[in-house]
């Protein structure tokens, strides 16, 4: 019998390509993946298990399977932050991701929730459908070019988001301790050292780094406070890297303009969560990701590496290089 590739059973992973692409290699099978329990049985039964960001692959999951067959965990996105790379890499098992397949959606959605909240489009566009025509809802707004925009994190979808942002006449200031002045420079910003110093100038601030230990509740109240109070923030990364409860305290105070999120802490939010009920914040359900062409470039790469693993191949995008598997 072939061996058998196991999916989330999600609309991201597009099931059609990976039968396409895989061909008489594997058979394909959708299960739900939400639980411990259940990414340990999938890790028991699978030849390749291809996961969504919302699978934990934790070391008690991968302890309580038989992971003997098991050829690749791939994630189909970015993040690696729901899989314990380590733990996978001791067991000898591989963990892909797929980076960069999203940058230009991400850039044009975090663009995008920038233009949105600045101009207080959706509120203008509620008042409107409620019968309000009047030009004097949502003020006071800024001019936004000659404004500045500060880049946390200076990836590829940062990068982007800057080239973007200079076509509206952006100041564009960066803080990433990993990229020097003159790569950010390259990109037409500017480093900014100290990451204080990038919030006091920041008229919008852009949230494009990964969620690690370091990054996670990074933008926390004092970040914030330092914000100018007519600036916006986006975040078009990880819910984590915000701290939400600062985040609302801020918008309550008015120490914050507005807030324009594409990710949560919590996904999907609770009913009760009370940044569903402001005007001040703009949410889209964590789809910055998507267009047809960035899925299906998703899609395509994880079914090559795939492909690869049952293969007896390294695939491409390997997250932990240095793990000993062939």
């Amino acid at each position: 019998m072939p061996p058998t590739v196991i999916h989330s059973d999600t609309e991201i992973v597009d099931a059609a390509v990976l039968r396409t692409d895989l061909g008489d290699r594997a058979d394909l099978e959708a299960r739900e993946t939400r639980t411990e329990a259940a990414v340990a049985a999938a890790l028991d039964d699978a030849a390749v298990l291809v996961l969504d960001d919302k699978s934990p692959v934790t070391v008690d999951a991968l302890a309580a399977a038989d992971t003997a067959d098991l050829a690749l965990i791939a994630r189909a996105g970015t993040g690696v932050d729901t899989v314990d790379v380590p733990a996978a890499a001791e067991r000898g098992i591989p963990v892909t991701n797929v980076p960069g397949y999203g940058t230009e959606a991400v850039a044009t959605h975090a663009i995008g929730l920038l233009l949105a909240a600045w101009q207080t489009i959706p509120e203008r566009d509620r008042a409107a459908r409620d019968g309000t025509w009047d030009w004097e809802i949502g003020r006071p707004i800024p001019q936004l070019p000659g404004s500045t925009l500060g880049i946390v994190g200076f990836g590829r979808i940062g990068r982007r988001t800057a080239a973007f942002a200079q076509g509206f006449d952006l100041e564009v200031l960066a803080d990433d301790p990993y990229v020097d002045a003159e790569e950010i420079a390259a990109h037409g910003a500017r480093k900014v050292e100290d990451r204080s110093a990038l919030l006091r100038a920041a008229d919008i601030l852009s949230i494009h780094a990964p969620l690690t230990d370091e990054t996670e509740g990074m933008i926390g109240a004092d970040d914030l406070a330092a914000l100018p109070e007519h600036a916006v923030l986006v975040n078009t990364a990880r819910g984590g890297i915000v701290d939400e409860a600062a985040l609302l305290e801020a918008l309550s105070a008015g120490d914050l303009r507005a807030a324009a999120l594409d990710v949560l802490e919590t996904e999907p939010p609770r009913p009760d969560d009370p940044l569903l009920e402001r005007e001040d914040v703009i949410l889209t359900p964590h789809a910055a990701w998507y267009s047809e062409a960035s899925r299906r470039e998703l899609n395509e790469t994880v079914a090559r590496q795939a492909r690869a693993a049952l293969d007896g191949e390294r695939p491409a995008h390997v997250v932990d290089p240095d793990a000993d598997w062939l």
